[in-house]
């Protein structure tokens, strides 16, 4: 577990994340149990992280970040908006993304132009995703960041933010062929058929352990699923279920109308 030791700044999007501090030198984007999003949003932070870093994808390091009440009182944007009024981020064990680097020296970017999103080394790595955004039926379009270290000319890409995974707060999976689909279809140019799709595809159907889900659901605090350890085992049943369902899903994503893979042969 990290704990928090100082606020940098206010993040964008629905969860209002934060970006943090800790006290391993690091810094993280803080995800808090009171967000907007609902407190499972959390759960689905690191058990759809671990998994996906599991199956060797570019996924950012997830940790348990403590954040104290001194730091929450003394740090007037530590806050959740709430319509016209706002309520104090609530202290405890909140969710945490590791940052790319220190934010005065990494710029991260949202979106890169089209000429150099086809010189990202780990392009294909979207594939990968999409296999795991089936598997886990992540109902928001897939997000992505990108960086450069230093002294390098490309950018990488890195996956995050698995917080609808399993439908968000519903716990459920009512799949449809564009969701989890990455906005910009060029990523997919590659893809000529469903071996495009490996090794990530045969790593979900028989190389994930099932003992791997109970390891991670060990990690989660339960006041990030309100004590529901009977919701939670029934979601993790689902999801090992599934693993023999993404080949079919991937083929209605092909079928689409929106055409996502335009030189799938």
């Amino acid at each position: 577990m990290r704990r928090a030791v100082e606020q940098i700044r206010r993040m964008r999007g629905g969860a209002q994340s934060h970006l943090m501090r800790c006290d391993d030198g690091d810094y993280y984007v803080v995800k808090f149990r009171n967000n907007p999003q609902g407190v499972r949003i959390l759960a689905n932070e690191l058990l759809g992280t671990r998994l996906a870093a599991r199956l060797g994808l570019p996924t950012p390091g997830a940790e348990i970040v403590e954040v104290g009440p001194k730091l929450i009182e003394f740090t007037d944007d530590l806050v959740m908006q709430l319509g016209r009024g706002h309520a104090p981020c609530e202290p405890g064990m909140q969710f945490g993304s590791r940052y790319p680097g220190s934010p005065a020296e990494t710029v991260v970017y949202d979106f890169v132009p089209e000429e150099q999103l086809r010189e990202v080394p780990n392009l294909r790595d979207f594939c990968g995703m999409l296999v795991f955004d089936k598997w886990t039926c992540n109902t928001n379009g897939r997000q992505a960041i990108f960086f450069r270290g230093k002294n390098e000319t490309r950018y990488t890409a890195q996956m995050i933010d698995q917080g609808f995974c399993f439908n968000a707060g519903e716990w459920n999976f009512p799949d449809a062929p564009l969701r989890g689909i990455y906005a910009r279809h060029s990523v997919y140019g590659r893809v000529q058929g469903i071996d495009s799709f490996e090794p990530w595809l045969s790593r979900v159907e028989s190389a994930i352990a099932e003992s791997a889900l109970d390891e991670i659901q060990s990690e989660i605090p339960p006041e990030w699923y309100d004590d529901d350890a009977d919701a939670l085992n029934k979601l993790l049943e689902q999801l090992w279920r599934r693993r023999g369902l993404v080949r079919q899903l991937l083929l209605a994503t092909r079928d689409s109308s929106a055409q996502p893979f335009p030189n799938w042969k």
